[in-house]
């Protein structure tokens, strides 16, 4: 870890993406399946700290699916000084809580990584997420199913900024 790692405060790692964005989504159609088409699509996030600075939320709305709503809870562990990203949404197992991704950001960019099963396989999933200024955001979601060795990146979403507030 650098200097500039140890000095910075990365509870505050995540505010960049405070407010309300428009994304542009990129889906692969078949995961894990060699596939090479992509659905793409838009959507909001509405993104708002959480009290006590214990993390934040967002809200994921969009019509590709109808009537689809998704939440993401991002949680700060003061003691490993890492995040937990966790996925629910009432389309795909409503109302249960996805297991978290777990991690941190280095020199900008996010990288969070969990345990998960896809077509009844264990895999790992990772979350990358990167700020690019303060009104441009990119998020990935990549599957391993060799525990790391080989990864396919299986969604993205170009993140612009429509309203609300951010910090500098």
């Amino acid at each position: 870890m650098n200097d500039a790692n140890l000095q910075r405060d990365p509870l505050h790692d995540f505010d960049f993406l405070h407010g309300t964005w428009r994304a542009y989504n990129k889906r692969l159609v078949k995961r894990l399946a060699g596939a090479h088409e992509w659905a793409e699509f838009e959507s909001n996030i509405d993104c708002r700290p959480l009290p006590g600075g214990l993390g934040n939320e967002d809200v994921y709305r969009t019509d590709f699916w109808p009537n689809f709503v998704g939440l993401s809870l991002r949680i700060f562990n003061p003691s490993t000084r890492k995040w937990s990203i966790s996925w629910v949404d009432n389309h795909n197992a409503p109302g249960v809580l996805q297991q978290p991704v777990i991690g941190s950001f280095t020199d900008g960019v996010g990288i969070f990584d969990g345990s998960d099963q896809f077509n009844g396989k264990p895999i790992i999933v990772r979350f990358t997420w990167k700020a690019f200024d303060k009104n441009r955001a990119r998020w990935e979601q990549a599957f391993s199913p060799d525990n790391g060795k080989t990864w396919e990146t299986n969604w993205t979403m170009d993140l612009a900024r429509l309203a609300g507030w951010h910090t500098d």
